[in-house]
């Protein structure tokens, strides 16, 4: 992305200066980050999309208090004319996944880590519309698409819900800041900032989400990651066993002895790099990959690789670290020449390799293109 449209995009900061003074600390408005956006979907194409049973979409429909609803995809086309003109909203979550210009859209904040990133979240509402007021456990950018969007904000500590509501709404909801977003401006949020947004007019927002994983989450998927790597021989022996009176009680040196083999259980840095690859990579429940229908051979795919290029399909994950590759949830150990170049598709999201690459990336990537994860580029068959 070129510099002055990172710069706009943040308000006139550099990458460095929006991180040191607002990543995760305070919000910041950018009116204008992107001049002219006319968004990445139309209404009637998001709509569309929700009637997929593989798009993860809901529709909330705006209430008092309890007497939200909360609608979950796929949908008939039916669904929508019965909605009326106000008062709800369509989420439809990974557009990136579906849409080339949403996934575009997340090249815009490339300064991140890809280990971050999550998705784009398409939001459609009808005037009045929105999900109520409530925080995100992420940081998250909210750009608008085409119509006119109210957020109002506030740092409050009372995060109290409405009891029986079928979302997270904040029972007190107290903001403190309140502007009118139109096309094109974007509001950044960190974490555990109340907001509330409504739809002044039909108006479409694009969320731009980052993953945030709770420690729980992590240490117990490490913990099951880590079960298919740990062994340890022998059986659990007593040949100073005692006669007992009490049969029943759990007996103190069979504590001990168990105590005693499951402090011996370690881990070191690379086997949490190794996980974290893995784990950070592993594409969602409701993710699938399309191979090719008719997978053409490997020599054909070799030559039109290194005359075209490749690039990631749009749901993979591509991590590395050194010369380890990860690719949705698989890790990839590799020599020194295919490592460099991986890591650059992995950067960039695409590849033109030259004939000198072809015999040390031909494997992973005439696999990977047979399962979907990589394409030749465009207009190549």
């Amino acid at each position: 992305m070129p510099r002055d449209s990172s710069r706009r995009l943040l308000g006139g900061a550099t990458p460095a200066q929006f991180l040191a003074r607002h990543w995760q600390k305070r919000p910041l408005l950018v009116r204008g980050a992107v001049p002219g956006f006319a968004g990445a979907i139309d209404a009637h194409e998001l709509m569309r999309l929700a009637c997929d049973e593989h798009v993860e979409s809901r529709i909330v429909v705006r209430g008092r208090r309890r007497n939200w609803q909360v609608l979950h995809g796929p949908f008939r086309p039916s669904a929508f004319r019965s909605l009326g003109e106000r008062g709800w909203t369509l989420l439809v979550q990974d557009l990136n996944h579906h849409v080339q210009a949403a996934h575009d859209l997340l090249r815009a904040f490339r300064f991140l880590p890809n280990a971050r990133l999550d998705d784009v979240m398409a939001s459609y509402a009808a005037p009045g519309g929105g999900v109520g007021p409530h925080v995100d456990s992420y940081d998250v950018f909210l750009l608008q698409g085409p119509g006119i969007r109210r957020w109002r904000i506030g740092r409050q500590r009372d995060l109290g819900l409405v009891q029986g509501a079928p979302l997270k709404l904040l029972r007190r909801f107290a903001p403190t800041q309140e502007w009118r977003l139109g096309p094109g401006d974007m509001l950044y949020l960190p974490p555990s900032y109340a907001h509330d947004g409504t739809a002044m007019t039909a108006c479409m927002t694009y969320s731009i989400g980052f993953r945030a994983p709770a420690w729980q989450e992590l240490t117990s998927q490490f913990l099951a990651w880590l079960q298919d790597r740990v062994k340890r021989e022998g059986l659990y022996t007593d040949p100073d066993l005692t006669p007992t009176h009490t049969p029943g009680r759990l007996g103190a040196g069979l504590i001990d002895r168990a105590a005693e083999q499951l402090a011996r259980i370690r881990w070191s840095r690379a086997d949490v790099s190794r996980f974290l690859g893995c784990y950070l990579t592993e594409p969602k429940p409701s993710v699938f990959f399309t191979p090719p229908a008719q997978a053409l051979g490997r020599s054909v795919f070799e030559r039109l690789a290194w005359r075209h290029g490749v690039a990631l399909d749009r749901k993979s994950r591509m991590l590395y670290n050194g010369r380890e590759i990860f690719l949705n949830g698989e890790l990839e150990p590799l020599d020194g020449t295919a490592a460099k170049h991986l890591r650059a598709l992995a950067d960039a999201g695409s590849l033109r390799p030259g004939p000198d690459l072809r015999v040390s990336l031909s494997e992973p990537l005439y696999a990977w293109y047979r399962a979907g994860f990589i394409h030749l580029v465009t207009g190549v068959p």
